[in-house]
């Protein structure tokens, strides 16, 4: 059997060579398919997670019995090698993770068809000498096929087919012709236009795969630049880059809206995305047999183009339309109805009356702004929610992008951890959150807000993750809540709303000139049923949550239906995801690997 590696002598091994004689170690017991050897390589509570490199899925993996079993199972198919510190990333490092001292390091290995990275987190094995370490963390990434890598750097387009092309078409009139599609479809429809489908048209550019954006707005960049009016990103700007192009070095911290639709709009320029605005995708219907989608396209003229491309990508967001919810007694209100989407400024309502329903982050950012105009603004509160603060506690999550390394680096890093583990790293953050927090909270709940950290104690984030909303992140309006200056109803004390605002139980009102539906949005799921219908929804199940292996549901990854694609998230996650989506659907182009459903790659 092939033991894990320990050295001898008077000697202390680096961590360079603990980490090296570990990959040697791994590399000789998987060529060899022996399940025992790489099971003695790692620790009885050991995570594996793949991102397509075996398993052409995002796959998690926990302990060493089941770690061997799926390595060993696939290693025939996929012929790992190479494995070794990858001399052009972060060094080996003594790092703590998720409340353990370990060493972490990045390698590289290849398979029979890409290049791939990963994440070995290594601790020292306390059944045997001090220089011994078993694997903690493993994890494996697809980073490129081979004869198909991504056209940057040094393999950078000439240019030579318009530059100084003398009485031939120059660079304008080749992007104006890739965008019309007069003589052909896309191989990839995107839907939507925002950092979702801007992330995976730029991978797909780069690795050679014809794809269009279609953005019902008029504008790219109008999703976010349309919201209201105050609105800026709650996370900062170190972990929101986009692929390929990173935010100016003289940008905020915290980016206003209006600034990034205006990038957004410029990365779909200069990087060469294919766009059409004014253009929404109204239905779309599978052909089995030619294996590809009649996808009907809306135009601001009113005409339609039905289009045949074999994948669809949908890239319309965690949310997709409002939720405006049934609400006793809200059509006989006299004043202005608006959802938290078509709110643009609270300035309209100075010194007048407003009622926001609603405790998200959405609905606080807005009361905040209408109670800055000098508007008397009551937030409604219908279920219990999670605050934390942008300035420390928020900022916990992304404390990896401020260590030093590359944000490439960051990324392999965040990308390697099993659900069970970021459930856990999520609990140590939200006691930390609770502390940083404690007098926010106690305020809140002295006046009767109903607060909670959580399903399970793990915070917004994990709320995010299960169903997208339930928490806000704040800005300044729990503190003037606490004092008054922000008003706070619970929904059942109204027995209903009636022309001049909310009728409490005890007959009072409190006056509204304005009411705004701060209630959230459909899931993304919705535009596919109403696209695709009830049957096609049916089979594909649900999008975003949870799901058996406490992956995010038919996310970056193949679906139940061939052909069905879907991206969402924050910036970070497009960013990192875009390219797990790409390769597969490049892979897939190229015969790498079976067309068909999820099914087709189970197991």
């Amino acid at each position: 059997m092939n033991e894990m590696p320990v050295f001898q002598g008077n000697d202390e091994p680096t961590d360079r060579e603990i980490v090296q004689a570990w990959l040697t170690h791994f590399e000789t017991a998987l060529q060899a398919r022996e399940t025992a050897a790489i099971v003695a390589l790692f620790q009885s509570e050991s995570h594996w997670r793949d991102c397509l490199a075996f398993t052409w899925s995002l796959k998690p993996a926990v302990g060493g019995d089941e770690i061997a079993q799926g390595l060993v199972d696939r290693q025939a198919t996929i012929c790992a090698s190479g494995f070794a510190i990858d001399p052009d990333r972060t060094p080996p490092r003594r790092v703590k993770r998720v409340g353990r001292e370990c060493i972490e390091a990045i390698f590289c290995f290849d398979t029979n068809v890409g290049r791939g990275s990963g994440v070995l987190r290594l601790l020292p094995d306390s059944d045997a000498t001090s220089t011994a370490h078993k694997a903690w963390v493993f994890s494996t990434t697809l980073e490129e096929l081979k004869g198909f890598e991504e056209k940057i750097g040094d393999r950078r387009p000439s240019g030579a087919a318009y530059s100084r092309n003398f009485g031939g078409d120059n660079w304008a009139d080749a992007r104006e012709r890739a965008q019309n599609y007069d003589d052909h479809d896309p191989t990839v429809l995107i839907v939507g236009g925002a950092q979702a489908g801007l992330s995976i048209a730029a991978r797909l550019n780069q690795i050679g795969v014809d794809n269009l954006i279609v953005e019902k707005w008029p504008r790219i960049g109008d999703s976010w630049r349309m919201r209201y009016h105050s609105l800026a990103l709650h996370n900062s700007i170190d972990v929101n880059h986009l692929p390929y192009m990173p935010f100016p070095a003289t940008w905020p911290t915290y980016i206003p809206k209006d600034m990034l639709g205006l990038w957004f709009e410029f990365y779909a320029q200069v990087m060469e995305i294919n766009h059409w605005t004014d253009t929404e995708f109204t239905r779309g219907e599978w052909d089995d047999a030619a294996k590809c989608w009649t996808a009907t396209l809306k135009r601001a003229d009113g005409t339609e183009r039905v289009m045949r491309p074999r994948h669809i990508v949908f890239a319309n967001g965690v949310s997709s339309y409002p939720l405006i919810p049934e609400i006793e007694g809200l059509d006989t209100f006299k004043g202005d109805v608006i959802h938290s989407e078509g709110f643009d400024s609270g300035q309209p309502y100075a010194g007048k009356n407003a009622i926001v329903i609603g405790t998200g982050s959405s609905a606080n950012d807005i009361a905040l702004d209408l109670h800055s105009f000098g508007c008397n603004t009551t937030i409604v509160q219908r279920g219990s929610t999670t605050v934390v603060s942008i300035d420390p506690s928020a900022k916990l999550n992304y404390a990896l992008y401020e260590e030093g390394p590359p944000i490439e680096d960051c990324d392999l890093i965040a990308s390697a951890a099993t659900p069970p583990l970021i459930l856990e790293a999520y609990k140590m953050a939200v006691k930390r959150m609770s502390e940083l927090d404690h007098d926010m909270i106690e305020g809140l709940k002295g006046i009767g807000f109903k607060f909670d950290l959580g399903e399970d104690d793990t915070g917004h984030q994990m709320k995010y993750r299960r169903r997208g909303g339930g928490y806000n992140l704040d800005a300044g309006s729990s503190d003037l809540m606490i004092k008054g200056e922000i008003g706070l109803l619970h929904n059942e004390t109204i027995a209903r709303y009636g022309p001049d605002g909310a009728i409490l139980n005890d007959g009072s009102v409190v006056p509204a000139d304005l009411i705004v539906l701060a209630t959230g949005y459909y899931p993304q799921a919705e535009l596919v049923r109403r696209a695709l219908g009830e049957e096609m929804a049916e089979k594909i199940g649900p999008i975003w949550g949870e799901d058996a292996d406490g992956e995010l549901a038919n996310m970056f990854k193949r679906t139940p239906q061939e052909g069905a694609w879907f991206i969402a998230g924050s910036l970070t996650q497009c960013r990192i995801y875009s390219k797990v989506l790409a390769l597969q659907i490049k892979a897939i182009e190229e015969g790498l690997v079976e067309r068909g459903p999820a099914e087709t790659i189970a197991g």
